[in-house]
């Protein structure tokens, strides 16, 4: 334990002082709530008389003592509101220690109370709470941030500090106001998605986290080991393989909203571990995906933001549907006049070469035309946009193109640069499945440690039967990045992955 700082030794003494007073300073019972400071912000009123019984609870931010009276300001998880104490009122009896001294004396901002009393209006016309009785419910021994400002306006001790305010989340919580938004907004993507899901009539669902065959995915895994079962197990990188198993037992549609987890790279668009969403819909296609991907979207933007147009990075973003679709080897050959869809492995390897895009030895066909694709298109990519058709070799658990020899029928929803989601017409074919996998398999003995596995209890379900099926993946971080205006990942997660503190 670090050495404790003096204003926390003096809270633990207010602390022990408290509970000599016969004082409980963290009561077990429930403290039952009437309303929140918002609603009495907004809905009281001098005529109406209304608010006249009031019990509220939250975080002491501000003390103002002036002898017998008092002003306060608490903190609930609506928002602030005045407290006004009169040591009479509060301590109607001989008896005035709980102004005197708890108040007065061991209180201290940060500690959490509950009060009950009347509304009124001061003389400078702000609403606040008169205080008939004060109950502590949590005494807080560590000192919160005090932010002062100075005579020229600049502000002191604020705790705007980025890498602090991940390390020390609640705290942030606690002192920035607005802190709590972007994560509300967060949950109300997650809901609007989900009605809209349940509309359709697919059926919430989950599945394992750690799993025998890191599948579904081009990823690195984080691997771990089952000591009763001596084995090696991975943190999922996705759950398609599990989901389309569920499609092969029956159901029309199955969604997870699930935390997958990949052994990469950390940045601004990057946690090792984040959120996907990967609904499966039988007997559909990729272009029925795209349509219904419009519509959910273009109404949880409306939901979130209340209209389809939102501003970032500059940009003005609309998600009102059709959005644009264009082909992949299109999309290059518009930016670059070069159509590189016929080059073999060697000609491709000059071809980046000669663009100065970066290669390793171990990059087959696939990764080299997304090298190719990330250099040219992805970032110019701005309103929502279906790159579609995806070669063969970077879709290997995708049905081959119904007309269009050497493709898939895949696509990816681009929007400000960035992928947001990834969907195809799914391999139903288990024999051509089996194939797509000892590709894999021939990049992974090549180097690539991104390669897919062989999921042999998958290709086994498969040979049972799956329904012709369209399914997609959606990156929920990078859609609430854009929803809320963060430009990092690790703003819109309440606990990012953190590098160690240095000693």
């Amino acid at each position: 334990m670090s050495e404790l700082t003096e204003q926390e030794i003096i809270r633990r003494e207010s602390l022990r002082k408290i509970q000599e007073l016969g004082i409980n300073p963290y009561p077990a019972e429930e403290y039952l709530t009437t309303t929140t400071t918002s609603e009495i912000k907004k809905e009281f009123s001098e005529e109406k008389n209304n608010f006249q019984n009031v019990r509220i609870a939250g975080r002491i931010m501000s003390r103002r003592i002036m002898g017998k009276a008092s002003f306060a300001e608490i903190k609930d998880q609506t928002g602030r509101l005045q407290l006004y104490l009169n040591r009479d009122e509060i301590c109607p009896d001989e008896d005035k220690t709980m102004y005197n001294d708890v108040f007065k004396k061991y209180l201290d901002i940060g500690d959490i109370i509950g009060v009950e009393g009347r509304c009124f209006v001061t003389k400078v016309g702000e609403k606040s709470v008169f205080v008939e009785k004060l109950t502590l419910l949590s005494k807080s021994i560590k000192p919160l941030p005090i932010v002062k400002t100075d005579a020229e306006g600049k502000s002191h001790d604020d705790f705007k500090d980025t890498e602090l305010r991940y390390r020390q989340r609640s705290l942030d919580l606690i002192v920035n106001d607005g802190a709590w938004d972007v994560f509300e907004k967060r949950t109300k993507i997650f809901n609007s998605i989900r009605k809209a899901l349940n509309e359709e009539g697919l059926m919430e669902v989950e599945t394992p986290i750690l799993q025998p065959i890191a599948g579904g995915a081009a990823a690195r895994p984080f691997t771990t080991h089952h000591n009763t079962l001596d084995i090696p197990l991975y943190l999922r990188i996705a759950n398609e393989l599990y989901l389309k198993r569920l499609i092969v037992g029956g159901k029309k549609g199955v969604f997870e909203f699930a935390k997958d987890f990949r052994n990469e790279g950390m940045d601004r668009t990057h946690n090792p571990e984040f959120t996907m969403l990967e609904f499966y819909v039988a007997y559909k296609d990729y272009n029925w995906m795209m349509g219904f991907v419009e519509k959910m979207f273009e109404q949880t933007v409306k939901d979130v933001c209340g209209q389809t147009k939102i501003e970032y990075d500059g940009n003005k973003i609309e998600f009102k549907g059709p959005y644009k679709r264009l082909a992949f080897f299109d999309a290059i050959k518009e930016k670059t006049g070069d159509d590189i869809s016929k080059m073999n492995e060697d000609e491709l390897v000059k071809y980046c070469k000669s663009k100065n895009i970066e290669i390793n030895k171990s990059m087959g066909r696939g990764k080299l035309f997304d090298a190719v694709f990330g250099e040219f298109c992805e970032k110019e990519l701005i309103q929502p946009t279906y790159i579609t058709d995806y070669p063969i070799e970077m879709s290997p658990l995708t049905k081959k193109h119904r007309s269009k020899e050497g493709l898939t029928e895949r696509f990816e929803l681009f929007i400000n640069g960035k992928e947001i989601a990834n969907a195809y017409s799914e391999q139903n074919n288990p024999i051509e499945q089996r194939k797509s996998f000892e590709d894999q398999m021939r990049l992974a003995e090549k180097g690539d440690d991104e390669a897919m596995l062989i999921d042999n209890q998958f290709l086994t379900a498969l040979e049972y039967g799956m329904p012709p099926t369209s399914g997609i993946g959606i990156g929920m971080d990078r859609l609430t990045m854009l929803l809320t205006n963060k430009k990092t990942i690790q703003d819109v997660l309440f606990f990012p992955q953190m590098k160690p503190e240095k000693k």
